[in-house]
């Protein structure tokens, strides 16, 4: 992926992470949803997904809606609402699909490429699991809900990003440490594994 268009999905996940104040782990999609005015609804209610699907963003009379494979995990789950952000905030082009205006969906374009990061900087920010000292896919995938084979994408990124040891250099990292900064101290304190 392009650097460009990686930087922008993860300063859109810190940024989110920002706005809508989260200050521990898990980040709560759901909380986050609710806050922007998505609505946020199980496939099992309406049945709008295709099988190949496991969420999609729609726009019904200018109001945004996250639809979800409610049959899948949780991790699983928290992960597809939070793609569908990525999606949302990262304001991706709209299509048609019947009466509904999605999200392009497209299993290799940029814009899912943006969405997964999006949803992986959001789930797991690397400033947070970095003062944790989380280093293995189940320490991460523990504390930040999120799937096992998430949590080794997370991993892998995190040794890579252990070794340049350049933590804290963006102004935007700066804001979500210091917003994490309680959740830090409790959990180093307390010498808590979540």
């Amino acid at each position: 992926m392009i650097y460009g268009k990686y930087k922008d999905a993860r300063n859109a996940a810190w940024q989110c992470l920002i706005d809508y104040n989260v200050t521990s782990m898990p980040v709560s999609v759901l909380d986050i949803a609710k806050s922007a005015g998505i609505r946020v609804i199980k496939n099992s209610m309406v049945k709008w997904l295709l099988p190949s699907e496991s969420g999609i963003s729609i726009v019904i009379s200018n109001k945004w809606f996250i639809v979800y494979d409610d049959s899948n995990s949780r991790q699983r789950c928290r992960f597809t609402v939070a793609h569908e952000l990525g999606h949302i905030f990262l304001g991706h082009e709209l299509k048609k699909r019947g009466n509904l205006t999605q999200t392009i969906r497209d299993s290799e374009s940029f814009a899912e490429q943006e969405a997964n990061i999006f949803a992986s900087r959001l789930l797991a920010p690397a400033c947070v699991i970095w003062a944790l000292g989380l280093k293995t896919a189940n320490e991460i995938s523990s504390v930040c809900d999120i799937s096992h084979s998430a949590a080794e994408f997370r991993a892998e990124r995190m040794e890579t990003l252990y070794k340049r040891n350049k933590f804290l250099s963006a102004p935007l990292e700066r804001k979500v440490y210091s917003n994490f900064g309680s959740f830090i101290k409790e959990i180093k304190e307390n010498n808590l594994r979540l």
